[in-house]
């Protein structure tokens, strides 16, 4: 339901400072859009101020809610189930509505309006995470209650669950908790829908990413007395190298489509090198390096596909480091994994979706998702949500208003779908 502005989200901007300690709830999906941007969940901070506004009004619905934390206890997930059948004690199974809580930061960007207070300019809702992704989560949310009145009277034929997760935008960390308790509680979903934005268009798998660290350890010495030293530069160049060769190889392979997608904007498996660090004086054989390389994968492939050549790379730089001084070497670290999003067993899962939102277009993605570690789990699933992904991450991040619109009335023939007639 879209509200005249001076209903929802003013373009007056909300204070941060109401932290919200009335009890009382938001009724439609922009006003509860409006409350989440109030909650600073950058992934440096703590989320259980949201959390645990979520968890009293699913509380307020008389819904059981399970949370899931970090080690810290300072981040939690939140879990909670909309059970089906006669009795309408029935968990398992069923559908998940799965969104994280966390945003990305806002240092050093422009922004023209204060990112932590929704802010309605025009036909636009601005604010950081009003598309990645609380626009979403504040949909779901709002259809909540109606779920629960179809449940109580014995008329929702799968549960609905809802999975808000924390630490999504730093290596989608907190979804292999929840995946991990639901396994433990015996509970088994059908399906799994990702709120993010895809401007409510069926994306059905997007590549996996992993993230490396090498870290290259040579020998000081006097850049006039090179022999007595082994340059760190000099091998992380040569290993910088070899993954620039590889990637070549993944572009020319795949790229012609032997093994590549042609549904993916880049059709085949990336390398890149993001960042490098090293020395520390033009006259001195620098004896540290350290660079950084991503990986992004074709579902049909693994991290193995590259880590293994790589790995065999290292082991022949670090033989000629050490023959010159056995204290050198390369360490080869893993900062990052997320497993790709597979569309192989989604196929039932895709035809509700394209019927629900008239359109049997299917896409695939380039970014990933928690949606590669649901079906990593066995749990098909596909991503759509309200917004472009083009805004996340940007000073001044927005969600057209009518993409609010059309995630509530998909939602609610979603609803409409899981309702005994």
């Amino acid at each position: 339901m879209i509200q005249d502005t001076n209903d929802a989200a003013s373009s007056d901007n909300v204070s941060n400072d109401k932290q919200f300690n009335n009890t009382e709830h938001p009724k439609h999906s922009l006003d509860w859009l409006t409350r989440l941007i109030a909650f600073d969940t950058v992934s440096r901070h703590s989320n259980l101020v949201l959390i645990n506004d979520v968890k009293a009004y699913c509380e307020q619905l008389g819904l059981t809610v399970d949370l899931t934390f970090n080690e810290a206890k300072t981040k939690a997930n939140l879990f909670v189930t909309v059970p089906a059948g006669e009795d309408a004690n029935i968990v398992n199974n069923g559908l998940v509505l799965s969104g994280h809580t966390d945003v990305v930061p806002v240092d050093g960007q422009a922004w023209t309006s204060e990112p932590f207070a929704a802010t309605i300019r025009g036909d636009k809702l601005y604010g950081r995470g009003a598309c990645d992704m609380k626009g979403f989560i504040a949909c779901v949310l709002t259809m909540l209650p109606q779920a629960v009145q179809l449940s109580s009277s014995g008329q929702l034929s799968r549960p609905l669950h809802l999975a808000l997760s924390f630490d999504e935008e730093v290596g989608c960390l907190g979804a292999p908790l929840i995946l991990a308790d639901l396994k433990a509680r015996g509970i088994t979903p059908d399906y799994c829908i990702v709120g993010e934005p895809t401007n409510m268009a069926m994306v059905v798998a997007h590549k996996g990413i992993a993230v490396y660290r090498c870290r290259i350890h040579g020998k000081s010495a006097h850049s006039s007395l090179t022999a007595q030293g082994v340059n760190a530069i000099s091998y992380a160049s040569k290993l910088v190298g070899y993954v620039d060769t590889l990637a070549e190889e993944l572009s020319a392979r795949d790229g012609a489509l032997e093994d590549g997608d042609a549904l993916f904007t880049v059709p085949y498996s990336t390398l890149s090198v993001g960042t490098i660090h090293g020395g520390t004086a033009t006259n001195i054989v620098p004896n540290l390096c350290e660079f950084t390389f991503d990986y992004r994968n074709l579902p049909h492939m693994t991290q193995d596909d590259i880590l293994a050549p790589i790995q065999a790379k290292v082991a022949e730089l670090n033989a000629q480091m050490q023959a010159r001084a056995p204290e050198t070497g390369i360490e080869l670290m893993q900062e990052e994994i997320v497993p790709a999003m597979t569309d192989d067993d989604s196929a039932e899962l895709q035809s509700l979706i394209a019927a629900l939102t008239g359109d049997d277009e299917r896409h695939k993605v380039a970014y990933a998702t928690e949606g590669g570690q649901f079906t990593n789990a066995g749990i098909p699933t596909i991503i759509c949500g309200p917004g472009s992904i083009e805004q996340a991450h940007k000073a001044d991040e927005y969600v057209e208003l009518i993409e609010i619109e059309r995630c509530d009335g998909f939602l609610q023939k979603l609803l409409d779908s899981c309702t005994v007639k």
